[in-house]
């Protein structure tokens, strides 16, 4: 090849590249998407965790529905107080205080407390055990199956399986909800920070049924109910359920409860 094609071949290259370089930057502009400032401004403030736990497709799906007035500024449950306050400034409303809220996993009945009704081999994900006799092999139905689903999509390390138990350390969770979701059982809820007392079963089998099932678990026997000067304790489907806005944290409950279910938070 001369060096007259070589140059040809170099020039045509390079007008190619100009032109082609020309155009994207003209239809950059042209078709530019105009980002509302404020939408900006929440995803910077937001944590940038991209966890889902909102119900939007990461941090940029959930600024783009607090700017379009689609989702409260509150709405981040990893970021808590201090991120919607800083999120109602940049958007120009009132702060609205929340209670922090952390996942709780109601179940008490670990390897030594609750009765299995057969050695399980299998695939060790709580949500393949919908296939297996019974749900699993625990004797209880509503028992934790222990083999760590929820601890496995927690992008926070906030849960561990102790003795056959999800167990849920409090000051590493930021409520993003993903263990309620894969948990089977639907063992899982969110409840306050600062609850003092939990029921940590929620069996709706009879009390005598739930005895032969698990050591532990709530009978249903409404002495906790007794033992409640403030109306905070009800029993429905045969165990226990405490209204947190209404709990005062006496303890008269968990000290009347036969099956030592009803626990403090740790």
């Amino acid at each position: 090849m001369n060096i007259l094609g070589i140059l040809t071949a170099a020039l045509i290259v390079g007008a190619v590249g100009i032109f082609i370089g020309l155009f994207l930057g003209v239809a950059g502009i042209k078709f530019k998407v105009e980002v509302d400032p404020k939408e900006e401004a929440v995803l910077g403030a937001l944590p940038g965790n991209n966890c889902g736990g909102c119900g939007y497709a990461g941090c940029s799906g959930l600024a783009a529905a607090i700017a379009k007035g689609e989702a409260p500024v509150n709405a981040c449950p990893v970021g808590g107080e201090p991120v919607g306050k800083k999120i109602a400034e940049i958007m120009g409303v009132e702060a609205v205080d929340s209670a922090r809220q952390v996942a709780f996993v109601h179940c008490k009945g670990d390897c030594n407390k609750a009765k299995v009704d057969y050695e399980y081999y299998g695939v060790k994900d709580c949500r393949m055990l919908s296939f297996v006799p019974n749900g699993g092999p625990k004797s209880c139905n509503s028992g934790c199956l222990g083999f760590g689903t929820c601890a496995s999509v927690c992008p926070f390390e906030a849960i561990t399986v102790k003795d056959g138990i999800a167990v849920v350390d409090k000051e590493k969770c930021k409520a993003c909800s993903k263990c309620i979701a894969v948990c089977p059982k639907k063992l899982i809820s969110l409840v306050p920070y600062e609850a003092k007392q939990i029921v940590a079963c929620q069996s709706a089998d009879k009390g005598p049924v739930t005895m032969k099932a698990c050591d532990t678990g709530c009978i249903g026997c409404g002495l906790c109910v007794k033992a409640c000067q403030h109306d905070a304790v009800k029993v429905e489907d045969f165990h226990a359920i405490i209204d947190h806005e209404k709990c005062v944290g006496c303890g008269a409950c968990q000290e009347k409860c036969p099956k030592k279910i009803i626990v403090g938070m740790d």
